[in-house]
C-alpha cells in the first residue's frame, strides 16, 4: 500500500483576515511540504495543472523538477497532467526530465482535466473534449514504449520515425490515468494496462465502487497480469491532532474555495451541515483525528481493494504549519497504521 499528496497548489484568501499570499511565497510553502512529505516517508506527491488565479501551478514538470533535487525517495507525480490540450511528446520530455534528475521516481497521471481553461488557451476545441484525451494518450503510451515512433492521428501533426529525447532514467515512465467517474475512461486504462486514479470529492465513496469494479472486470478480460494492477482512491482530507481541531481548521478554507466552484457550476453553496456529513464515517471527506483517517481509509479499502492512498489536504489554502502537521500526522502515524492493519487482514 501507497500513500501520497495531491495539491492544486491553491492561492485563496485567509476566511478570517482576507489575506493572500504572493505566489512566491506558496511556492515557497509547497516546496516545504514535499521536503517533508519525503522526509515522513511518504510514497508519492503530485501536484495538478490549472490555468486560472486561484491555483498557482500552470506547469507540474517544472515544479516537479525542483523537487527532484530536494528530495531523496518520494515519486514526483502530477495530478492532473491536462493531456488533451497539451503536447504528448513534449509531456513526455518534460517528465523524463524529471524522472533524470529524480533518479527516476517521475510519474504522469494523465487526465482530461475538469477545468476547461486550457482548452481556448491552446486553441482546441471543447467539442473534441473526449477525442483529443483519446488521442493523446494513445500517442504518449507509444512514446514511453519507443525510441523512435510513426505516428498518425487527426488532432496533431503527424510523426515519421522520429526519435523523441531524452529517454527516462527508468526504462519506462508510469503513466497513470486519473478518472473522475466516467465509465470509458475507466475501460480506456484498463485497455491499456495503466494505473487509474479514482477522485472522490463528493457524496458517499461506496457509488464508485461500480467504477473500481469495471476497472479490474475490463484489466482481467485484457489478459493483463493481476500483480500489476494499480488503483489509487483520491479523497480530500485533513488531519490534526484531534477531531475537533481538524473539523475546525478545515472548514473555512474548504467551504471558501467549494462554495467558489459551486458558483461556477451550479453547485450549492458548502455549509457546516453538510460539510459535517461528509465527515461522517461512509462520506468522502477525510477529515479528523489520525484514528478517525485510519478507521475511513481502512472502510474505504474495504470498499475498493485499492493499492494507493492519496489525500489532497489543501483545498483552500491552510496556514502551512497546519498543512505541515497533516503530512507529518499522515506519514507518521496514518500510513503506518493503515498498512499493518492491511497486512495483518491479508495474512488472515
Amino acid at each position: 500500500m501507497e500513500f501520497g499528496i495531491t495539491t492544486f497548489v491553491e492561492n485563496t484568501p485567509d476566511p478570517k483576515t482576507g489575506k493572500l499570499l504572493a505566489p512566491y511565497e506558496r511556492m515557497q510553502n509547497l516546496m516545504e511540504e514535499i521536503e517533508l512529505a519525503d522526509q515522513v516517508g511518504l510514497d508519492v506527491f503530485s501536484i495538478g495543472e490549472h490555468h486560472r488565479p486561484d491555483f498557482v501551478v500552470s506547469s507540474p514538470a517544472v515544479v516537479l523538477a525542483a523537487a527532484a533535487v530536494k528530495t531523496k525517495n518520494i515519486r514526483l507525480s502530477s495530478a492532473v497532467t491536462v493531456l488533451s490540450s497539451d503536447d504528448p511528446v513534449r509531456v513526455f520530455q518534460d517528465f523524463a526530465h524529471v524522472d533524470l534528475l529524480s533518479k527516476g521516481r517521475a510519474e504522469i497521471m494523465a487526465g482530461r482535466g475538469s477545468f476547461i481553461e486550457s482548452f481556448p488557451l491552446f486553441g482546441q476545441s471543447l467539442q473534441d473534449y473526449d477525442t483529443l484525451f483519446a488521442e493523446k494518450l494513445d500517442l504518449l503510451v507509444k512514446l514511453n514504449q519507443s525510441e523512435k515512433i510513426t505516428w498518425k492521428g487527426k488532432h496533431r501533426p503527424s510523426i515519421d520515425n522520429r526519435g523523441v529525447y531524452p529517454r527516462p532514467y527508468q526504462k519506462e515512465l508510469p503513466i497513470w490515468v486519473a478518472v473522475g467517474g466516467t465509465p470509458a475512461s475507466v475501460v480506456r486504462a484498463a485497455n491499456y494496462g495503466l494505473p487509474m486514479a479514482l477522485a472522490i470529492i463528493g457524496g458517499q465513496p461506496a457509488r464508485f465502487v461500480p467504477f473500481t469494479q469495471l476497472y479490474k472486470e475490463t484489466w482481467q478480460k485484457q489478459g493483463h497480469a493481476s500483480e500489476k494492477l494499480q488503483l489509487a482512491i483520491n479523497f480530500h482530507g485533513y488531519i490534526a491532532d484531534e477531531s475537533k481541531q481538524a473539523a475546525d481548521e478545515f472548514y473555512g478554507p474548504y467551504a471558501y474555495l467549494m462554495s467558489q466552484l459551486g458558483r461556477e457550476r451550479g453547485w450549492s453553496p458548502m455549509d457546516r451541515e453538510h460539510y459535517e456529513l461528509m465527515r461522517e464515517p461512509d462520506g468522502s471527506l477525510l477529515v479528523g483525528s489520525p484514528q478517525q483517517v485510519i478507521d475511513k481509509m481502512l472502510y474505504a479499502y474495504e470498499l475498493f481493494g485499492n493499492t494507493r492512498f492519496l489525500l489532497h489536504i489543501s483545498v483552500g489554502t491552510l496556514p502551512h504549519k497546519q498543512v505541515l502537521r497533516a503530512i507529518e500526522l499522515l506519514g507518521t502515524e496514518v500510513a503506518p497504521a493503515v498498512k499493518k492493519a492491511i497486512a495483518e487482514k491479508q495474512k488472515n
